[in-house]
């Protein structure tokens, strides 16, 4: 075996449905009594419940987390949050308000307890994305790695079939990147083929029936799997791709995720054939083709054009793509790539690992 490192956070995690009901004692034993709750608007009704529950301990609530982050948003959630001499951060809902606590976190080192209502991975990260100018950039930094996660299968048992399916390819593509990212290592890539199985396994099942808590129990352990090796190692074509077109042209993140993922698997599949089969093989021949049948089997948007990006857009966003590219196994070649970003664009199915369609 060759010599490799890790990154692991000391993270408190919990599985079970009606965890949530448990917040009271995880934010006492931070220490803390002013705890803050994020959601976007769609979710404020949850975070005025979780307030309640924890009476005395709560001192407000912010909804209006919001796509990708923006900086601006940061900046009034911050300001609440010093206003209200809040001591933690309680983000209740998916990678958006994820993603604010991480933001609020980063710029006052208050502790953070995640309850994810969404199948994004990003509350086990260090990594945080924001938006600013309508550019999106990536740090990583310990100080935005959530102290607790919550995973309470009661709250996406509502969560509709459409944000899903799209959440859980999200996730998946943490998954497929750390299979043959640079820094990969047994364990990871280990989590990481766990991680998809959990999903190849659990989603069908909930697609059948959505309120099966089993079934959504697993989805949120897939979750937790792909987005811990998120945490791990670094990311690729795909993620660079989904930031540059969700913070240049505003596409909802998990759904360009979803979309994305079998055209980027296929691109880089060639390159790194024999990593890859242990993940085609639990999707059926090659994983870009097997990635292409599972989403459409699950319902999942197929077409960039369907998510709001034009077809004058792709020039642009096949330059934004090759400028700073991240560390990829097959050089990333702005030719090659606006090929993939038409294909995507129209829904077709991805080239094939020789690079035939």
């Amino acid at each position: 075996m060759s010599d490799f490192q890790l990154r692991i956070a000391p993270v408190k995690v919990r599985f079970g449905a009606g965890v949530r009901r448990h917040l009271a004692e995880e934010v006492e034993a931070l220490g803390a009594c002013r705890a803050l709750i994020l959601s976007t608007s769609g979710r404020a009704e949850t975070a005025r419940q979780l307030a309640s529950g924890l009476g005395g301990r709560a001192c407000g609530t912010f909804a209006k987390a919001a796509m990708h982050t923006p900086v601006e948003v940061t900046r009034e959630a911050v300001a609440k949050a010093t206003d209200l001499q809040a001591d933690c951060i309680i983000a209740v809902g998916g990678g958006s308000t994820t993603g604010l606590g991480k933001a609020i976190a980063y710029r006052t080192d208050l502790p953070q307890i995640v309850v994810p209502t969404t199948y994004s991975g990003s509350e086990a990260t260090p990594i945080l994305g924001q938006t600013e100018n309508g550019i999106k950039t990536t740090l990583t930094d310990s100080k935005v790695q959530p102290e607790v996660i919550l995973y309470d299968a009661e709250l996406v048992q509502g969560l509709p079939v459409g944000i899903t399916v799209t959440s859980a390819l999200n996730a998946m593509a943490h998954a497929v990147e750390t299979l043959y990212a640079k820094d990969r290592n047994p364990l990871s890539s280990a989590l990481a083929l766990e991680g998809l199985k959990a999903f190849r396994e659990a989603l069908p099942a909930v697609i059948k029936s959505p309120h099966d808590l089993n079934a959504r129990g697993k989805t949120l352990y897939g979750a937790w799997l792909c987005g811990s090796v998120l945490g791990q190692v670094g990311m690729a074509l795909h993620h660079k791709l989904c930031h540059t077109l969700g913070g240049s042209f505003g596409l909802l993140h998990a759904d360009t995720h979803a979309i994305l993922l079998p055209h980027t698997a296929a691109y880089n599949e060639g390159a790194v054939r024999e990593i890859l089969q242990p993940a085609a093989d639990l999707f059926g021949g090659g994983l870009g083709d097997g990635l292409y049948a599972f989403a459409g089997q699950m319902g999942a948007p197929r077409a960039l054009r369907d998510i709001g990006l034009n077809l004058s857009d792709l020039d642009k966003a096949a330059e934004l793509a090759v400028r700073n590219p991240y560390w990829n196994p097959r050089p990333v070649e702005r030719s090659a790539i606006r090929e993939l970003l038409q294909r995507a664009f129209e829904g077709a199915p991805p080239e094939d690992i020789d690079g035939r369609s």
